[in-house]
């Protein structure tokens, strides 16, 4: 289609205007060729005409539809010109707040001057991993193209980043650097990222100043590259600038000012550490003063001056290099202050009347003589002297001014260095990311060098520029394989050649400045000759001879060329800068060390003279000019940018009055014409701008295809439907995945799809309408019929009506005539029957009253005569109940005084003996059980008593004596008897007086009982009156209890997350330094537990092998852990312990193994030996036992006789009577010798015995064996080498042995009897001891009266029973030790005689088994009690079994869920069972290490759930079976049999629900993970609904250099994944409210990802992408219904997805519509709502935007929400989860362990 016939009525098109650049219009008529007038409508509704040229009938531009209005890319329009990109730009920044668009591949920024919450943490994270074009333009999504392209294409990128003055460059570099920050971390031990960051308030202080256009200003541009090592993280960078405006030191324009950093340092002068500065006010120095503007709204230089210092500290500046440079500055400033007074026509001097010059000298620390002298002179030098000239007051002013700028440009250079020396790392980066901050293209009224300089790197720029969008096109249309065009594009490089080349600007400026008498005058008159006629881009103005004009790329520009000598110069005079170099301040003279000293003079004329004008040279004539400087600087920054991928960033101010959101055209159309943008819309207008994937132009105009023409290849169908739409094939190309379409198709098919639609409109309009109208026809028909049949109902309904009132006429008079003439009858009859009853009445009362006079007055008679009585009765009794009282109180008292007397004996008594009769019958008790355990001790005694007859008898005439004496103690002992009657008559009353105690408490019962009663009925009394009190309150408590609770609620839901937060940091802390500790070498570790120093004090030159092999598993795991709790934990030491220790273990098992090898081949050896040697003791054996059956019966006598003795040694203790001298002594000491006697005959009865035992073997041998024996002799006892000579040796050898024996048990007997002799001894002197003292005792007692003598003897009876006491403790402490001894000897007898038996058994065995069928014995089945037995070596392969190697899918699928918990707390319930302290915690310890270990290494989302749900279940073992009543109420009596007994595990429970934390956060990270990149392609990209979504056309160009799409996500595969989730939870046997919780995790993953993709994506906020998310989020509902998990929460965590999807279908038009909006829409918050609302656009033209209006009025209903100021949904929130108590029905014992386990090493128990 041509051209002009887009020019029809109603077109919209564009027109020049003076005040907004460009004015949007209607055709009002279509256009034909050759007309000269458009007729055109403006917007507010008048009437013009637009002339056209009849030349060359230029029309004014089109303008784009409306759905193409406010699009992401300019690129994207369809209409490719400057008043489309002007008007999609000012819809963006003014109508949807949004400053950021793209253009190809520059990124345009607008500065909104305000600050917007669209660059905070949760940004960042939104944009981190996205491609370019993905989401909203951003300087986040170009940073991150930068970091993405360098990452995986390792080359190194650039950002560049330009714009005006006021643009906001500095601020998009520096968000761009906080990216690469926040996105990488550091691979260094100290932050680079904060020192990276911390060197923008540095250079901001020293290089930005406040502007006419910009408050913070850059004055310099600058260059920093970043660098990232292999890992992309930041390891160092480095910083170049280009041309500081020194010239702003000593001048700053109206309303301007210095650079920020002398603004500072005044605003710190009343700190004490700048007192020596001796600064003041800003207005006391003409530095900074001039500018009369010292202030910044907003800004608080103190404040400011802080964080630059905290800058300095971060980057290692000390506190003493800042005051030196603080100390410059200062200097600078008085400086400036230094008055110069005129001394003559041409001489001056220094006025130092303020003392400037001497603080600038004291400051700088140099001669104030020679500066002072040389502020107003200079030095000339000729061929044979120098001068010292002095100058005028102009040129002194000047030099001094030269001086401050030349000393702060030297700072600033330092500061720079120390800034790169800081960011810098000593190895090379692997790759940068440069940032270039340079100014924009400049032009004002006055133009100098500055600008010249600015404009000439801009041309280079924008040269750079061109040939990279050229390249890009070229490589797209390659790629595509479409025919290449060559497409003409501005070349700028003969206005680079006019500047730089030979004969160029800048080398005539640099040959003036050689020239002895060179001037800017004479410049320009080179300029002229050189370049006016030979190059069209220079212009001489017409009005001035000192200036000129070139042509840029973006505008005309004249130079002024005042001041571009002085300036290209940069002249100091040598002799200030010497003072300088003198000074002692070591700063001041470092920044001056790579200052070159002046040559001398060496040629002369041949006269003597010096030439003219070479007298004098200054320094700085011997180093390169500025201009060549810059031009050097600009062509390596070239180099650097060529070598890289550029990024362009490109910054407009859109108006001067900084106000916020508020674009003035005129400026955004010049600087969009200087940044390039209008060239980059330019060469993409020229070729193919629009670009459509075959799959988007099918979607979007399937509406134009016919039936026909669709078919299963797209491309084929898009081609045909082409060919057929537009006729011109020049119009578009077919690419291989793309449509390529030339500017104006898009709006030409779009008008074509509007046209379809519309007519599609009418039609359904048409037919809807006719169906209207009928349907009303139908619906007024029917009315009529229905009216007609109603009114002719309601006249026979009338009729009805009056013949029934006739007829109800007449009955009503029949009726009211009869009702009329009863009720007169009625009337009269009931008159008479009143009147006779009120007439009866009357006599009855009159009687009636008599009556009850008579019977009160009785009445009265009988309570007065009463009352007399009762009056007298009480009056005698009350005498009577006194004069008891008195008689008995009398009776008391006298009582009381006898019990008084009697308690003051008996009490105390009763105080010193209670319970001392209880504790003498349990001594008695456990002395007799003693004296049981002892009878195999009176053995041992007898004999002693046999060998001690002689001792005895002595010790008898002792005993006689002593008898006598206890004589004379019983008849003493006689007066006792009457003390203890009347002890006992005592006991009598204290019985009586307790019965009388026991009567008063059954009272005192009955009392209480009544009491109670009574309280009870008070009490339920007082709660039906609170019920009924409560029942009105409880509406109101019920409201604010349930507040309350649900305040609680969240607050234990705030400390759970922030508790759960902290064990995430905590994991990632230790997961940190894990990673850490791992890197280093842990060889000294190892070394020094090889020599670990043993405890008995052995060398330490033990060898390491000796020690760890000593060492089990469980032992290194608990020194690695004692380790770590000192030193930390060190996983790489623990790591090799392990391997060493399981190397060790092997050895130790083939040692093991070999030994037990040999010991099988000794063992088989032995037994054959013994097999031999049971055939010969068989006989033997018979006859041991005979003897053994006597002996027994034997001992049974000797037991009984032992009992006897002990009988009556117990009749004989209570009575005091088993005295040495005793009857029942004397028969024990019977009994013993007979003992003795006849113990004496059985060991010589063993003697012969044993001798006839060998004889009979020896004889029972030689008939065996015969001749056959050997016939040598043996001095050994060998039974297999007996002979006849044999016989008599063995003989002999058996005496010898008995021999032996007797010598022995003589030797015991001698030694026990002297140790009996010693205890007799001793008990002697222990009685005689205590008969004295019961002699002494009697005495004492007889001399005190009664009461004191029953006192004495009592207390002395007490204390002699405790001492008893005490020694029968003794006793039994002794006799326990020794029955734990012979315990363990009983042991060890027992295990010794079973291995015999064993033995000895094994023939019988063998031989049964030879001789008949082997029979199956079946083991019986025993009760276990589910506890599983291991050693201590085998902890370590218990681990790696049940932990480290076990696959989850295998277990889950054969096994019963929860098995490895279950068999870890049988194992832990076997070592409480066993009291093993230290096993439980081992076991504990390194459970929970190896879990941790295992979910680090294998960190899927099966291994995470499985261990989860371990983790969980051994959790809830340890609480099930702790024996807490709180749980054991849910167990069965088995179950709580099985509880634990010994420890206390409730800090373990702790430990492991934290772990169980750890691991639930573990999961959900994982889940994220999976899901994240699905959920936007699935709920938002994915046409579920077809025919729906309408395709907008945006023609987007997706970037090349991104990562390709995986567009395979759709909503089957989300809910896929859910199910793999849900099940695996499941089948791992996670408890259900856990599975809840993840689900809910699971959908609020789904709606963070899903809104922030919506709040950052502008062409998903549309109507028809709400309907699909709403569609989605039911198919999510109908999962979650489909599970039954409703109750989950997990419907209620998409609720802001919903309101959001409402939001975009809801009508946004009227107040009402706000209102509705602000109601419905409570789970967003009020940035959301308005983000969304200003984001909405319209998919087709029958949509409507929303208006600005519209969200104002929402802003104003929602601006006393209380929210939070965050923009997107937080998708790292984990919500807290707590795990209830879920007790197992799985009895313990009942679990068997598989064989596939391989657990053979476990033993059930």
């Amino acid at each position: 289609m041509a051209a002009p016939e887009l020019y029809s009525k109603f077109a919209r098109v564009w027109i020049p205007d003076t005040a907004e650049v460009w004015r949007s219009a209607d055709l009002t008529a279509d256009y034909r060729p050759g007309d000269h007038v458009l007729h055109l409508q403006l917007e507010d509704g008048t009437e013009s005409e637009y002339k056209l040229d009849p030349k060359n009938t230029v029309l004014p531009p089109l303008r784009n539809p409306d759905i193409l209005v406010g699009e992401n890319d300019l690129t994207a329009l369809s209409y490719l010109h400057e008043p489309a990109v002007l008007h999609n730009l000012r819809v963006r920044f003014t109508d949807c707040k949004l400053i950021y668009t793209y253009c190809g591949i520059i990124l345009v920024a607008i500065n909104p001057y305000e600050k917007l919450p669209i660059y905070e943490s949760d940004i960042i994270n939104a944009y981190s991993g996205q491609n370019m074009g993905d989401i909203d333009p951003h300087i986040f999504a170009v940073a991150e193209e930068a970091f993405k392209q360098m990452a995986r294409d390792e080359k190194n990128q650039s950002i560049i980043v330009s714009g005006e003055s006021g643009a906001g460059k500095t601020v998009s570099a520096k968000y761009a650097m906080r990216y690469f920050a926040t996105v990488s971390g550091s691979s260094a031990e100290t932050s680079v990222e904060e020192k990276v960051l911390a060197s923008s308030p540095i250079m901001e202080a020293i290089g930005n100043a406040k502007t006419t256009r910009n408050d913070n200003s850059s004055r310099f541009g600058k260059y920093i590259e970043i660098g990232f090592d292999r890992r992309h993280q930041i390891m160092g960078a480095n910083m170049r600038t280009y041309l500081l405006e020194k010239s702003r030191v000593v001048f700053q324009a109206c309303e301007e000012r210095n650079y920020h950093i002398f603004y500072q340092l005044c605003a710190c002068a009343h700190l004490p550490e700048f007192a020596p500065l001796k600064l003041g006010s800003t207005e006391d120095f003409p530095y900074t003063n001039q500018g009369s503007s010292p202030v910044i709204e907003g800004v608080d230089d103190f404040k400011e001056m802080k964080a630059t210092r905290k800058a300095f500290s971060l980057l290692g500046i000390t506190e003493t290099f800042q005051m030196g440079l603080f100390q410059i500055l200062s200097a600078i400033l008085h400086l400036g202050n230094v008055e110069v007074k005129e001394r003559g026509s041409s001489s001056c001097g220094v006025s130092d009347e303020g003392g400037h010059l001497a603080v600038f000298c004291d400051l700088t620390e140099v001669s104030h003589e020679s500066m002072a002298h040389w502020l107003c002179h200079k030095k000339l030098k000729t061929a044979t002297e120098t001068l010292n000239k002095p100058v005028t007051r102009t040129e002194a002013v000047n030099g001094r001014d030269a001086l401050a700028k030349h000393i702060y440009a030297k700072l600033f250079s330092w500061i720079v260095g120390e800034v790169n020396k800081a960011l810098s790392t000593s190895s090379k980066p692997h790759s940068f990311i440069g940032v270039l901050d340079i100014y924009g293209f400049e032009t004002f009224e006055m133009n100098s060098f500055e600008q010249f300089c600015i404009n000439y790197a801009n041309e280079k720029l924008q040269q750079q520029f061109n040939m990279h969008v050229f390249k890009l096109e070229q490589e797209e249309y390659l790629k595509e394989q479409i025919p290449w065009t060559l497409i003409d594009f501005y070349d700028n490089q003969p206005c680079i050649n006019l500047i730089e080349a030979k004969m160029g600007l800048l080398d005539l400026l640099d040959e003036e400045c050689t020239m002895p008498r060179g001037s800017d005058e004479s410049w320009a008159q080179k300029l002229y000759n050189t370049h006016l006629k030979k190059s069209s881009l220079f212009e001489k103005p017409r009005m001035s001879n000192t200036a000129f004009i070139i042509q840029h790329f973006a505008d005309k520009v004249e130079y002024q060329c005042d001041g571009f000598l002085e300036k290209n110069k940069d002249t100091v005079n040598e002799e200030q800068i010497n003072v300088l170099k003198a000074s002692k301040f070591p700063l001041l003279v470092e920044l001056f060390q790579d200052e070159e000293s002046p040559p001398a003079s060496k040629s002369t004329a041949p006269s003597g003279r010096a030439k003219i004008g070479r007298t004098t040279q200054s320094f700085r004539e011997h180093k390169k000019s500025v201009g060549l400087q810059f031009r050097n600087s600009l062509h390596l920054l070239m180099e650097t940018l060529n070598a890289t991928t550029p990024h362009y960033v490109r910054c407009i101010k859109p108006n001067d009055t900084k106000a916020p959101f508020m674009m003035d055209a005129h400026r955004a159309v010049q600087q969009l014409r200087a940044c390039g943008v209008l060239e980059t819309i330019r060469i993409s207008a020229a070729g193919f701008p629009s670009r459509w994937t075959y799959q988007e132009f099918f979607s979007r105009y399937r509406v134009l295809m016919k039936q026909k023409e669709i078919l299963s290849d797209r491309k084929l169908t898009c081609q045909n439907v082409l060919e057929r739409l537009v006729q011109d094939k020049d119009k578009y190309q077919f690419g291989r995945t793309k449509i390529f379409f030339r500017a104006g198709q898009v709006a030409y098919l779009e008008k074509l799809r509007a046209d379809k639609l519309r007519k599609a409109c009418i039609h359904i309009q048409k037919t809807i309408r006719c169906w209207l109208a009928r349907k009303k026809y139908l619906r007024i028909r029917q009315s009529t019929i229905t009216i007609q049949r109603y009114v002719r109902g309601f006249q026979a309904r009338c009729l009805c009506e009056t013949l029934r009132r006739t007829r109800a006429a007449v009955i009503f008079q029949k009726n009211i005539r009869m009702w009329v003439a009863r009720r007169q009858f009625l009337r009269q009859k009931a008159s008479a029957i009143l009147i006779q009853r009120l007439l009866r009445g009357y006599s009855a009362r009159l009687e009636y009253k008599q009556l009850v006079c008579e019977h009160k007055a009785r009445l009265i008679q009988r309570w007065v005569r009463g009352f007399l009585a009762r009056w007298r009765y009480r009056r005698i009794r009350r005498a009577v109940v006194y004069l008891q009282c008195c008689v008995r109180r009398m009776l008391a008292r006298r009582e009381l005084k006898k019990l008084k007397i009697e308690a003051r004996s008996v009490e105390h008594f009763k105080t010193l003996n209670v319970g001392m009769e209880n504790k003498i019958m349990q001594l008695q008790w456990k002395l007799n059980e003693q004296h049981k355990e002892n009878r195999e001790l009176s053995e041992r005694i007898s004999v002693a008593e046999s060998h001690s007859a002689a001792e005895l008898e002595k010790l008898h005439v002792q005993l006689r004596t002593l008898q006598v004496s206890e004589e004379d103690a019983r008849h003493r002992g006689d007066q006792v008897s009457p003390l203890q009657e009347e002890l006992e008559a005592v006991r009598r009353e204290l019985e009586k007086s307790k019965q009388m105690v026991t009567e008063l408490n059954e009272r005192n019962a009955l009392l209480v009982s009544e009491k109670e009663e009574i309280e009870k009925l008070i009490q339920e009394q007082e709660q039906e009156l609170t019920e009924k009190l409560d029942s009105t309150k409880t509406e109101k408590l019920d409201s604010t209890n349930q507040e309350i609770n649900e305040q609680l609620q969240s607050q234990l839901n705030e400390e759970r997350f922030r508790y759960q937060n902290l064990l995430t940091e905590h994991r990632e802390l230790e997961e940190r330094y894990a990673d850490l500790r791992s890197e280093k070498e842990p060889a000294a570790d190892l070394s020094k537990l090889g020599h670990y120093r043993a405890d008995s004090g052995y060398s330490c030159s033990q060898s390491e092998s000796v020690h760890v092999s000593d060492l089990t598993g469980s032992e290194v795991s608990l020194l690695v852990k004692e380790d770590a709790a000192q030193t930390g934990a060190d996983v790489s030491l623990l790591l090799k312990l392990q391997r060493r220790v399981t190397e060790l273990e092997k050895d130790k098992m083939d040692l093991q193994s070999e030994m037990d090898s040999k010991e099988e081949q000794t063992q088989q050896e032995r037994t054959k030996e013994l097999e031999e040697c049971r055939r010969d003791l068989g006989a033997e054996r018979d006859f041991e036992a005979l003897k053994r059956q006597e002996l027994e019966s034997d001992n049974k006598k000797l037991k009984k006789d032992l009992q006897e003795l002990r009988q009556s040694l117990g009749k004989g203790a209570g009575s005091k009577a088993a005295s040495r001298g005793g009857q029942a002594y004397n028969v024990l000491l019977e009994q013993l010798n007979s003992t003795n006697e006849e113990l004496d005959v059985r060991k010589e009865e063993v003697l012969i015995l044993r001798s006839q035992l060998v004889s009979h073997e020896a004889y029972k041998h030689k008939e065996t064996e015969g001749d056959s024996g050997d016939s040598s002799r043996s001095p050994t006892f060998d039974l297999h080498q007996l002979n006849e000579d044999g016989e008599l040796w063995m003989a002999y050898e058996s005496l010898k042995e008995t021999n032996r024996l007797l010598e022995t048990h003589l030797r015991t007997q001698g030694e026990n009897h002297e140790k009996e002799v010693e205890s007799m001894r001793a008990e002697l002197q222990q009685l005689r001891a205590e008969l004295g003292q019961q002699q002494q005792m009697l005495s004492d007692s007889l001399e005190l009266p009664q009461d004191a003598r029953i006192q004495a003897s009592l207390q002395h009876e007490i204390s002699r029973l405790a001492q008893q006491n005490m020694d029968l403790l003794e006793q039994m402490g002794k006799q326990d030790k020794m029955i734990r001894k012979l315990k363990k000897h009983l042991k060890n007898n027992t295990k010794k005689f079973g291995e015999a038996e064993g033995q000895d058994q094994a023939s019988p065995e063998s031989q049964v088994g030879d001789r008949g069928r082997t029979v199956s014995i079946v083991r019986k089945e025993r009760d276990f009690r589910g506890m599983l037995e291991y050693r201590s070596e085998d902890e370590n392969k218990l681990h790696k079994t049940l932990i480290t190697e076990l696959k989850p899918k295998g277990v889950a699928v054969n096994l019963i869920p929860g098995l490895p918990a279950y068999i870890l707390f049988m194992c832990l319930r076997h070592a409480d069972y066993a009291n093993d302290d230290q096993r439980v915690s081992t076991l504990l310890n390194s459970s929970i290490y190896a879990i941790k270990n295992v979910l680090k290494k294998r960190g899927d989302f099966e291994t995470i759930s499985f261990w989860l749900a371990n983790t969980c279940r051994f959790l809830h073992c340890l609480k099930q079976y702790s024996g807490e009543e709180e749980y054991t109420k849910y167990n069965t009596p088995r179950q709580n049999e099985h509880s634990l007994t010994n420890f206390d595990l409730s800090e373990y429970q702790q430990v492991l629900s934290d772990l169980a934390i750890q691991i639930y956060q573990q999961l959900i990270k994982v889940m994220e993970n999976i899901l994240q990149p699905m959920i936007a392609p699935a709920m938002l990209e994915q046409e579920t609904i077809q025919g729906v979504m309408g395709v907008k056309p945006t023609g987007l160009r997706k970037r090349t250099s991104s990562f390709p799409e995986d567009n395979s996500h759709t909503l089957e595969s989300v809910l896929k994944q859910l199910d793999v989730c849900y099940y695996t939870l499941l089948q791992h046997g996670n408890d259900s409210e856990l599975v809840r919780r993840v689900i809910k995790q699971q959908f609020y993953i789904i709606c963070c990802v899903t809104l922030n993709n919506l709040l950052l994506r502008k062409d998903m906020c549309s109507w028809s992408k709400g309907l699909q998310i709403r569609y989605n989020v039911c198919q999510l509902e109908e999962w979650l219904l489909d599970k039954e998990l409703q109750g989950s929460g997990a419907r209620e965590s998409l609720e802001p997805l919903i309101q959001a999807a409402q939001l975009l279908q809801i009508k946004k038009k009227s107040q009402d519509d706000a209102e509705a909006i602000c109601t419905m829409c409570t789970a967003l918050t009020t940035q959301q709502i308005v983000k969304i609302l200003s984001l909405y656009t319209p998919v087709n033209e029958f949509e409507e935007r929303v208006t600005i209006s519209f969200i104002k009025s929402i802003q104003t209903l929602l601006k006393d929400r209380k929210e939070s100021s965050q923009l997107l949904m937080d998708a790292k929130i984990i919500f807290p989860v707590t795990f209830p108590f879920n007790p197992s029905p799985v009895a313990l014992e009942t679990i068997q362990l598989p064989s596939s386990l391989n657990l053979n090493f476990l033993t059930r128990v």
